[in-house]
């Protein structure tokens, strides 16, 4: 085929983002997959949908609004990709809740965990959970009755609601027939009541005790009908950073409006009427099209608090410790491993700990002969060791520089506060590039030694976040390779200073290099094939939806270059179409931990870790990198996993077709899971 940009030749990113979500739920209903972590798989699709409506079909529904193109490869209109949208939507939403009802709830009843609903509670239940509610409960809640002087409140993005239908006079002698009950966030959304058989778990929804105890906040009126509705809004953020003057405020000034922007979706309860349901509907600018009607809680996120209240660990993943490689014992002298033996340091999270990334910015901060740390900041988490460590090293009057991207989505409000923290502590702050993120993971360090300076760098694919690295597959490479550390000392310098693009000597970096030289290793292999040569590529990533990288994998592919794609989340590219991909296979690995190390392999080029995505985002609106393995025996390391280890996966693997549905890769022989292998080869030892 020669128009490699045909439409048919791409799926698109959207529902490519359902499809992934659909894998996920999919572990919901795996045997082997311990019951609570099925219970948590149910709520991370869900709170996965959430994400998706609030930013991906709010971006759609606002381009149909104004009647623009979604200038996707696929050339799907907004108006045809929502209503694929809805329709696959719709579809998993209802898989959810059979999920829930036929599988999860009676299998955990059968092991005496019980989600109670109102006609289940004992007399002695009954009287506890009125006592909580009179304590708990009653004394937060403000019920808004509807009429003129009470126009319909503006509830929150993603909040519990109720909207009530009543009977009779008021105080003021006004007939009420309407009422909005929202459910402040700070009441937990799942009680544990007392049980009255022995080793059994009682739990009860916050839902069903306030609809048990709702006639409460009416006095002489009557409740004729009490229906739970949730709203998700339009949570994407946009400042024209061009346009103002202070980002960090800026920014501050748009969170609040996240939770209050446009309606995109609309949750009900099933036992909703249908009257009621239009009206809000219509209150929200809605359509019939756009709301969801459940069997079950509106939001099933809060299930994953749930599992963490339910203290019986053998329904859980069996717990496990990081292992660390021999010579990094706890004592071991990372500044002389690095230096003086001028090895490169692996690791491989969460199999492999995180402690000697942040034990080696610790020794940085406390090293008299540290004269300079510099640190890239996307996502940290509460209470950071490694914010700690850059704070410590700004009072002992080192040169501490932190490049704190304050966009990164859903994480603005914790990125402005510790970017004030660390201004407070004598950190310079930068807050990146004006229109570009700065997604690069990167540590640089300036030691005194003797008479020369030695640079030090952490360079991962993964954020420097101590609770995702025990969840999430990542790579951290520590090293003192003079070209590559420079090269981490050049990207520093274009973050926080000006002047024109430094060619970098072993690094790629997006915007400038990393774009040119995927297509570039692309081709090399492409014409390698075509003269009959040896030609491979393995790719390792979250997601693959640049139209220029897949039409140049198309090329490869049809020269006869072996491809291997090893895609988590979104891939447009179809594989396996006669004379376009027969030689492409894509698979997703979904597992305990969430798979997100990017690193390409060229057989012809190199071996590459990154913290991109082949995105459009990523390679051309992001500052990334992707750091060559030069070490012979860490490559050939990396090379077994890849080869050995991912594409070898047969119980936690899915196939992509060329319809960019997935089929679960069949075993074939014996069983094999990566993730459990990695567990057993890497951690603890």
């Amino acid at each position: 085929m020669s128009n490699l940009q045909s439409p048919e030749l791409y799926f698109n990113r959207e529902l490519s983002v359902i499809s992934f979500n659909q894998r996920v739920l999919a572990q919901a209903s795996v045997s082997e997959t311990p019951l609570l972590e099925r219970l948590r798989f149910l709520g991370i699709v869900s709170s996965n949908l959430d994400e998706f409506f609030e930013v991906r079909v709010a971006g759609v529904r606002h381009r149909e609004a104004l009647d623009l193109p979604m200038n996707t490869p696929d050339q799907l209109t907004p108006h045809q990709l929502l209503t694929a949208i809805r329709e696959k939507t719709q579809k998993m939403v209802k898989e959810q809740y059979r999920i829930l009802n036929e599988e999860l709830l009676p299998e955990l009843e059968m092991e005496g965990i019980s989600l109670l609903r109102r006609n289940e509670w004992t007399e002695a239940q009954k009287s506890w959970i009125k006592s909580y509610f009179k304590t708990q409960v009653f004394p937060i809640l403000t019920p808004i009755g509807l009429d003129s002087a009470h126009p319909f409140p503006n509830v929150q993005n993603k909040s519990l609601n109720f909207i009530l239908s009543l009977k009779g006079k008021d105080a003021f002698n006004r007939d009420g027939d309407l009422a909005i009950l929202s459910v402040p966030r700070c009441l937990p959304r799942i009680i544990s009541v007392p049980s009255q058989k022995e080793r059994k778990l009682d739990y009860v929804l916050l839902s069903s005790v306030i609809h048990a105890h709702v006639g409460t906040l009416f006095p002489g009126m009557k409740v004729t009908g009490c229906y739970q509705f949730r709203v998700t809004r339009n949570a994407d953020l946009f400042v024209d950073e061009e346009e103002v003057d202070d980002l960090l405020a800026a920014l501050k000034g748009q969170l609040h409006g996240r939770n209050f922007g446009d309606a995109v979706r609309l949750e009900v309860a099933n036992n909703c009427p249908k009257k009621m349901i239009t009206l809000l509907c219509e209150q929200h600018g809605l359509t019939h099209l756009d709301f969801f009607q459940v069997n079950g809680p509106v939001n099933l996120h809060r299930l994953g608090s749930w599992v963490s209240l339910i203290e019986r660990p053998d329904l859980k993943f069996l717990p496990f410790s990081p292992g660390l490689p021999g010579r990094l014992g706890p004592n071991s002298d990372l500044f002389s491993m690095l230096g003086k033996e001028k090895e490169d340091i692996f690791l491989h999270h969460p199999y492999r700990s995180f402690e000697p990334v942040v034990r080696l910015a610790w020794l940085a901060a406390e090293d008299p002969d540290v004269l300079a740390i510099k640190m890239t900041l996307y996502r940290v988490g509460k209470n950071s060791p490694l914010v700690g460590a850059l704070m410590e090293a700004a009072r002992q009057g080192k040169e501490v520089t932190a490049v704190v991207e304050l966009r990164a989505r859903f994480d603005e409000e914790a990125n402005i506060n510790f970017a004030q923290t660390l201004t407070q502590a004598g950190v310079k702050v930068s807050y990146g590039i004006v229109g570009y993120k700065c997604h690069a993971k990167l540590m640089l360090l300036v030691r005194r030694e003797g008479k020369k300076l030695r640079r030090y760098a952490h360079i991962g694919t993964g954020n420097y976040h101590v609770q995702n690295a025990r969840i999430y597959t990542d790579y951290s490479l520590l090293t003192v390779n003079p070209e590559i550390t420079e090269d981490v000392h050049n990207v520093f310098m274009q973050l926080t200073g000006l002047g024109k693009v430094v060619e970098l000597k072993q690094i790629r970096q997006s915007p400038s290099s990393m774009l040119p030289s995927l297509l570039e290793w692309i081709k090399k292999e492409e014409e390698l094939a075509l003269k009959g040569n040896n030609a491979r590529i393995i790719a390792k990533m979250n997601s693959l939806t640049d139209a220029k990288v897949i039409e140049a994998l198309y090329r490869a592919s049809q020269a006869g270059v072996k491809i291997d794609l090893i895609v988590r989340g979104i891939c447009c590219l179809r594989p396996g179409i006669e004379g376009v991909s027969d030689n492409i296979k894509v698979r997703s690995i979904i597992g305990r931990f969430l798979e997100h190390h990017r690193v390409y392999y060229f057989l012809n080029s190199g071996l590459y870790i990154a913290s991109a995505d082949w995105m459009f985002r990523n390679l051309r609106r992001r500052v990334e990198v992707a750091c060559p393995i030069l070490d012979s025996k860490l490559k050939k390391r990396v090379l077994f996993e890849l080869e050995e280890v991912f594409l070898r996966d047969n119980q936690q693997a899915w196939e992509m077709l060329p319809t960019g549905e997935y089929l679960r890769v069949q075993v074939d022989g014996t069983p094999f899971s990566a993730q459990r292998y990695l567990l057993n080869e890497l951690a603890g030892k």
